[in-house]
């Protein structure tokens, strides 16, 4: 199943499941603006793996990576890594764990926070969100809290096991006890939009075209 929600999901983009979700009463589900993709071409879709974590200064380099190199052996294929490190100081995804995660079929890192090696990143073409990039890493200042528990990202919950997903435009994350509902409408409504399209190209007045077919 997860993997139809896959194939049907990388073909929606994300204004139609934003209007979808809205239009189903749902709030506080875009992720923020400051959260962007390295790759802007790329579309990434999937559950959650959810991560927490903070600075910490009293921790040795050898307990830090224990810790995170921990992280990477528990987050499960077919999954999106996605992190609330709260911190702006030091990277939360690299060329070694980038490359972990992705040899082991996890389908890309949402983080926010920052991304190092965005070169080696973008060669091995693994999607990676973040807010802005650094050399620093975790080594010594950073561990983390939880793992596989709800995470606050502004006021976008993430649950383990939500959907997220994104695009050039943004992210959304769709609770996933909503999710196949949300797919069948996001299918449907670009059915509709592109009747809308179409009827535009073909000269009918937009306002008409609304009444029409009831979106725009």
């Amino acid at each position: 199943m997860t993997e139809q929600r896959l194939a049907a999901l990388r073909d929606c983009y994300t204004s139609v499941l934003h209007d979808v979700m809205r239009g189903m009463g749902l709030r506080n589900f875009t992720l923020p603006p400051r959260l962007r993709p390295l790759d802007p071409a790329g579309v990434l879709t999937g559950p959650a793996f959810t991560i927490e974590g903070c600075i910490d200064e009293t921790a040795d380099a050898h307990k830090t990576l224990l810790e995170w190199t921990g992280l990477l052996s528990k987050c499960p294929s077919g999954h999106v890594w996605v992190a609330q490190p709260h911190n702006q100081l030091v990277a939360q995804m690299g060329e070694l764990s980038a490359e972990t995660l992705h040899r082991k079929g996890v389908l890309g890192v949402v983080t926010d926070g920052a991304l190092r090696d965005t070169n080696f990143i973008l060669r091995l073409g693994f999607a990676c969100w973040g807010t802005f990039h650094t050399p620093r890493d975790v080594v010594g200042l950073w561990l983390p809290t939880s793992v596989g528990q709800p995470i606050m990202i502004d006021d976008v919950r993430v649950n383990p096991g939500d959907w997220v997903h994104g695009d050039r435009d943004g992210m959304v994350v769709i609770p996933a006890a909503v999710l196949d509902e949300v797919i069948d409408k996001g299918v449907a409504a670009m059915t509709t939009e592109s009747k809308v399209r179409r009827a535009i190209i073909e000269g009918m007045d937009p306002q008409q075209a609304y009444l029409t077919y009831g979106k725009f």
